[in-house]
């Protein structure tokens, strides 16, 4: 493609033609990932980790923003506090690890020191350095973040300081956050246990994949499978049953099973109707939560979603709880970390359930996942530039979509930008959409 890049040329979004759809470019091209790199990620929200990771005064936990390296640490007095993870001597990465507890940090290649809030306590030999006036006029501490906020316990954070507020940004998409945390009054935790990998495909593949309900029949066979023959298997006399493949597509008395939502800033769900049964590790709840929740909003808490929070965050709440979080290294790569979510306070025997389900479906030794990736590859090979640049895989729903929300979001007061109902084979594909007009408002500076 012809550089500069055209906005035009990249995504064909004409509603008025009931036309939506993207350029192969967008995963493959290497000057368009350096854009996005710096526009989309280093140029708005991204979220960085949860509170609970640096739950004690002096923990701390690393990560990226974009391309940039950062910190996440609470200091002494309990304040979480976002740093980029690099010396302003010389720019090396200060911290290596993932995550650990320390009051100081010492650079390991000249010995400045750094502590818990950041400030520089320490420059080695400072005295004999024979520094300019102007040495003295910098600021040596770590630099902040331009803009770090939290919201129920996940934290979110940006090098861009011209961001609307963190609550702007996520908008009506909190009330599906509210849904994880409310499942128990002491919040939520990750399970020990990071996963991290790579496939060597595109970010968007992944961004996409987890709001793809078209896919999951043909793509997970063996999943479903297996699922069917444990529930023919399962005794009648066993309290906590696997899940099986019907739980997946329960219809109401319209024919619904679920359908999609989208949210202002490209946050997407892809949601289904799932039973209030011991086949979901939170079935010990059930009664508490319909009494301190309302039944409406304890069976949503039971029904399948997978919520983006555009442009990296994943939640997955079907068999177990997944938090993904997704960091583009290349067009071609990338990495994967991923987390199983649970409520605390809930019994040993629902843990050891949650984590059996997890183990199943999310681990990359799973049943699910692996199969997932390779399709991410397979994709990733059929992007080559050719004479037919245009995909279309994103045009599916498009006349079932309809501004604002449905009975369903009414339920929990949920005011979605657009939705979808439908039955077990419409698969939307048209909230796909709603990432990439999201994609293009971060890249208003250069695409035109």
């Amino acid at each position: 493609m012809t550089k500069p890049f055209a906005l035009r040329d990249l995504v064909d979004d004409r509603p008025q033609d009931g036309v939506f759809r993207v350029n192969r470019a967008l995963f493959r091209d290497p000057d368009l990932f350096a854009l996005e790199m710096k526009h989309v990620f280093e140029g708005g929200w991204v979220f960085v980790g949860l509170a609970t990771q640096a739950e004690n005064p002096h923990d701390y936990f690393t990560g990226f923003i974009g391309r940039v390296p950062i910190i996440v640490q609470r200091d002494g007095d309990g304040v979480l506090r976002c740093f980029v993870n690099a010396c302003p001597h010389k720019g090396v990465r200060l911290i290596q690890k993932l995550c650990g507890n320390a009051r100081r940090h010492v650079c390991p290649y000249h010995s400045w020191t750094f502590d818990s809030t950041g400030a520089n306590k320490n420059i080695k030999w400072q005295k004999a350095g024979c520094y300019g006036a102007g040495f003295d006029e910098d600021n040596h501490d770590l630099a902040s973040v331009a803009k770090f906020g939290e919201y129920r316990g996940f934290l979110f954070a940006s090098l861009n300081p011209n961001v609307p507020s963190l609550e702007d940004y996520l908008g009506e998409a909190r009330k599906l956050i509210d849904l994880v945390v409310d499942k128990s009054p002491e919040g939520l935790e990750l399970v020990p246990g990071r996963v991290t990998f790579t496939y060597a495909a595109n970010w968007k593949m992944q961004l996409e994949n987890c709001s793809d309900q078209y896919h999951f029949t043909s793509t997970h066979p063996s999943y479903i499978r297996i699922l069917d023959q444990r529930a023919r298997e399962q005794s009648a006399e066993v309290v906590q049953s696997s899940i099986g493949a019907a739980d997946f597509w329960q219809e109401d008395a319209s024919g619904t099973t679920g359908g999609t939502m989208s949210f202002d800033h490209g946050h997407v769900l892809n949601w289904g109707i799932m039973p209030v049964s011991a086949a979901l590790p939170e079935y010990e709840h059930a009664e508490e939560w319909a009494q301190l929740h309302g039944v409406a909003k304890r069976n949503w808490m039971f029904n399948m979603r997978n919520l983006t929070i555009f442009p990296n965050l994943q939640i997955a709440d079907n068999a177990s709880s997944q938090m993904r979080v997704i960091r583009p290294i290349a067009a071609g790569l990338t990495e994967m970390q991923t987390w199983c979510l649970a409520p605390r306070g809930e019994s040993a025997e629902a843990r050891r359930f949650r984590i059996r389900q997890y183990e199943d479906f999310f681990n990359p030794t799973g049943m699910a996942t692996p199969d997932d990736t390779v399709c991410y590859e397979e994709a990733q090979l059929g992007m080559a530039e050719q004479d037919r640049p245009w995909l279309q895989g994103h045009a599916r729903g498009l006349t079932a979509s309809v501004e604002g929300g449905n009975d369903y979001s009414d339920m929990i007061d949920m005011k979605p930008a657009r939705s979808v109902l439908a039955d077990a084979q419409l698969c939307d594909e048209s909230l796909f959409g709603n990432y990439y007009r999201a994609w293009a408002d971060r890249m208003a500076e250069v695409l035109s």
